[in-house]
């Protein structure tokens, strides 16, 4: 029974607010479904502890708890539009309906009645008409500066008059009717009012919230909003043009061709950076980004979000897209308002006639902008990218070349070898996407070499090393973040075996079973190789019988290869690849585990090498194939990234 009250409960609340016309009604109708316990009409609130803000809930704000970063305690009030009757559970009243006049006093802002009276409002918004007023609360105004408050004040007569008049629209205007990008003329001088309606139900005009809204009125109706709002007359780049505090600004905006774009009509939301901001850019960087059309026009638009975000209208963390293309997380931490989780924000909601203007102390500076050297740094790859630059390919990294850099994490830094042979083969002649990349193509790298791609159901791969994050995509070129160091082509697979001696009686079995010239062709091939103690591990009489048996000893040795390239990061849930000889070898990889599964004991596997065309894996025991066998037995190695990447046995 109760699980049935609980789903009647979800589809009650699912019907209700998918009906709901706006995203502010769908809001409230949530807030309703949670304060009916409490009642007709009662609605929960969340208040954000040690603060007197208030929201309605949504569902992600109930189960969460907070917002902003900051723990919320719930409250139940009665509804817009409703209040208690003594000894009745909840809010069954409507509230009087009575002039705009007497309204104010009624629903939280006493004081705008109060200088409505003073500047001889009253009589009309006592009168007949159809006015919407949006309302400052009684905290909206202790809010305003001592200064600015006494300047209207000791002028009510104009000053005041004008300041109410402006939060006056001459006609009933309701939530519904408040939609997102609209704007109205006010009752002072027609000076337009900006209305926006966000997705999470916030409304603001002129960047204040509205907090309790639809009280009508015999005359009209009244919004109540958090602070006291002023005309807009000038556009977002008017801001920009008059501040000294923005001169760097200025200056890049116009070398960048954006002045034309800020001075239109738009919504747009402006994180303008003061010259305190740019003063922290290292110089050589700035100079170089200021002196790139490209890279400029980048950043500048990297500033820029395609719609207006008052700082209201945040309640949690949300990724904006910008208009260079790429996103902003905007979010808040408390009553500070963060940029990609920094509270860098020191000006907010500095309103034009087509968008907002928030001032911040750090410049942000997109991929987009950046060389290969800029991108690196801070980063997982910092190890890498400073063996490239003291291997004396600092200027590749920080040029204008088109390429592409193959970046180890720090993690699968482990350098042997020529060190400047070794990296310039981690840089791809052309700057590439990975989206672009398929299998078996071949990219040349500065060091001369061609190196392979390999696509595998759950990762990309170049030669032995597999894709570790997403491209970041610079300036001139991109880096390609990897799990480890690329291993170099070693000769054919007789060479790599040959210079090894652990592998001398593979060496022989290969030349006895007269497998020579396969081990010595281009492949592709994957081998997994028995080391000298995996055949002395074989019973004597057995190990006899095959090496005198070639044609045996050849099923045997074609088990251990495929006629393919796996390489490890490219094994996933039940790999499976098909041998010389034989059905099948079936692999697994489970939180680091490499998993083979054949029907043999325990082994030992470690990548030897790879190259172009082949790779190689060492087992410590030999796969003694027959036609009778059945697969299914599991044993688990653990990985590590090294220089060769080797596989060990957990036993």
């Amino acid at each position: 029974m109760q699980h049935l009250t609980l789903f009647t409960l979800a589809i009650t609340l699912i019907a209700t607010i998918c009906l709901a016309k706006s995203p502010y009604q769908s809001v409230l109708q949530h807030s309703r479904i949670r304060g009916r316990q409490h009642g007709p009409n009662v609605c929960a609130m969340q208040k954000i502890q040690g603060t007197d803000k208030k929201y309605f809930t949504n569902c992600k704000q109930w189960y969460h708890r907070k917002i902003c970063g900051k723990p919320t305690v719930i409250s139940y009030e009665c509804c817009p539009g409703y209040e208690k009757l003594s000894g009745e559970k909840g809010c069954p009243a409507a509230l009087p309906l009575v002039n705009i006049y007497n309204t104010l006093g009624m629903v939280g802002a006493a004081t705008t009645k109060m200088y409505s009276e003073r500047a001889q409002l009253r009589e009309e918004i006592e009168g007949p008409g159809s006015f919407t007023f949006f309302a400052p609360s009684n905290q909206a105004w202790a809010a305003l500066p001592t200064e600015i408050l006494d300047a209207l004040v000791s002028n009510v007569n104009i000053e005041l008059l004008n300041a109410l008049h402006y939060h006056m629209v001459n006609r009933r205007l309701t939530s519904e009717d408040l939609k997102h990008g609209s704007a109205f003329p006010s009752m002072y001088q027609d000076f337009n009012v900006h209305i926006h309606h966000y997705p999470n139900g916030i409304v603001t005009v002129n960047c204040a919230r509205l907090v309790k809204t639809d009280q009508h009125a015999t005359n009209g109706i009244v919004h109540v909003v958090d602070r006291v709002i002023t005309a807009v007359t000038n556009n977002v780049h008017t801001f920009i043009d008059t501040d000294d505090d923005l001169e760097t600004l200025r200056t890049a905006v116009a070398a960048a061709g954006l002045t034309q774009m800020l001075e239109s009509d738009g919504h747009y939301t402006v994180f303008a950076p003061t010259n305190e901001a740019f003063e922290k850019i290292p110089p050589e960087m700035l100079k170089r980004i200021l002196g790139d059309p490209v890279a400029l026009r980048d950043l500048l638009n990297y500033h820029i979000l395609k719609n207006m975000q008052c700082a209201e209208s945040i309640t949690s963390g949300t990724p904006l897209e910008t208009l260079q293309g790429t996103v902003l997380e905007v979010g808040c931490d408390g009553s500070d308002m963060t940029l990609n989780g920094k509270a860098i924000i020191q000006k907010k909601d500095q309103l034009g006639t087509n968008g907002v203007v928030h001032y911040i102390n750090e410049l942000l500076i997109p991929d987009s902008a950046k060389t290969l050297l800029e991108l690196a740094q801070g980063s997982v790859v910092t190890t890498a990218t400073k063996l490239f630059v003291d291997a004396g390919l600092g200027s590749h990294l920080s040029g204008s070349e088109a390429l592409t850099i193959l970046t180890p994490q720090n993690e699968g830094v482990k350098m042997t070898g020529e060190l400047k042979k070794l990296l310039k083969n981690h840089i791809l002649k052309e700057q590439l996407s990975s989206g672009v990349l398929y299998h078996r193509q071949e990219l040349e790298t500065l060091g001369g070499i061609k190196l392979r791609v390999l696509v595998y159901r759950n990762s990309l791969c170049i030669e032995n090393s597999c894709i570790a994050a997403h491209d970041k995509t610079g300036r001139f070129g991109s880096m390609f973040t990897v799990d480890k160091v690329l291993t170099p082509p070693m000769g054919t697979i007789m060479d790599v075996l040959k210079a090894d001696d652990r592998f001398s009686l593979l060496v022989g079995a290969i030349q006895t079973a007269g497998l020579t010239e396969l081990m010595n062709q281009a492949g592709p091939h994957t081998v997994f190789a028995p080391t000298n103690d995996a055949f002395s591990a074989l019973p004597k009489a057995d190990l006899n019988k095959l090496m005198g048996n070639p044609q045996e000893l050849a099923s045997v040795l074609k088990y251990h290869m495929a006629k393919e390239i796996l390489v490890s990061g490219g094994v996933g849930s039940h790999t499976r690849l098909k041998p010389l000889q034989g059905d099948k070898l079936e692999l697994n990889m489970v939180h680091l585990l490499f998993k083979i599964l054949f029907s043999v004991e325990k082994m030992l596997l470690f990548l030897l090498c790879t190259s172009m065309t082949y790779i190689i894996y060492i087992v410590h025991n030999v796969l003694i194939y027959s036609t009778s066998q059945k697969f299914g037995h599991t044993y688990s190695f653990q990985g590590f990234s090294s220089f060769f990447t080797i596989f060990y046995i957990v036993e």
